[in-house]
C-alpha cells in the first residue's frame, strides 16, 4: 500500500492533502476523507469546475434522503460495471465515489479500477462520516 503517488498532483492542488492525509491507495483506487473532499469542493469556483465527478453510489431511495453537495451522479453500486459510461468519463479523469459508509464505494472504486480508470477516489466513512463531520447535505435532485 503506497500513501503517495504521483498522480495525485492534480487533487493535491484541488486540496485532497490540504490537511496533511495524502490519499492512500486500497487496491487499485485510492481513499480521501471526507475533510479532503470538503476542502476540494470548497475551492471550485462552480460545481462543474471542482475538477472531478462525485458519484453517489447509494440505492436510489437512500440518495433520495439527500446528498453531498456537489454531487453529479446517482449510480447504484451493483449498477456500477454496466453503467459506468454514463458517467462521460474519461479513462483518466478523477472520480470520486461515496455511500453510506464506505463499504458499497469501495467496491464501486474497484470495480471501476477494473474497469481502467485511473484516478478512482473512494471517501472513507462515506455519507456518515459527512454527517458525523457536520457538513451540510444537499436535497437530491429530480
Amino acid at each position: 500500500m503506497r500513501l503517495f503517488h504521483p498522480r495525485l498532483l492534480f487533487l493535491i492542488f484541488l486540496g485532497f492533502a490540504t490537511v496533511g492525509l495524502p490519499a492512500v491507495q486500497a487496491g487499485h483506487s485510492f481513499i480521501i476523507t471526507v475533510q479532503q473532499l470538503k476542502d476540494a469542493l470548497g475551492k471550485a469556483v462552480t460545481p462543474q469546475s471542482k475538477g472531478f465527478l462525485l458519484i453517489d453510489v447509494r440505492s436510489p431511495q437512500e440518495h433520495a434522503g439527500g446528498m453531498i453537495p456537489g454531487t453529479d451522479l446517482n449510480i447504484e453500486f451493483t449498477q456500477i460495471k454496466s453503467q459506468h459510461r454514463e458517467l462521460g468519463a474519461k479513462l483518466d479523469d478523477h472520480i470520486v465515489v461515496y455511500c453510506q459508509s464506505g463499504r458499497r464505494s469501495n467496491i464501486a472504486a474497484e470495480t471501476l479500477a477494473d474497469l481502467g480508470y485511473t484516478h478512482v477516489y473512494n471517501v472513507q466513512g462515506s455519507m456518515n462520516a459527512w454527517i458525523e463531520a457536520g457538513f451540510s447535505v444537499a436535497p437530491a435532485r429530480r
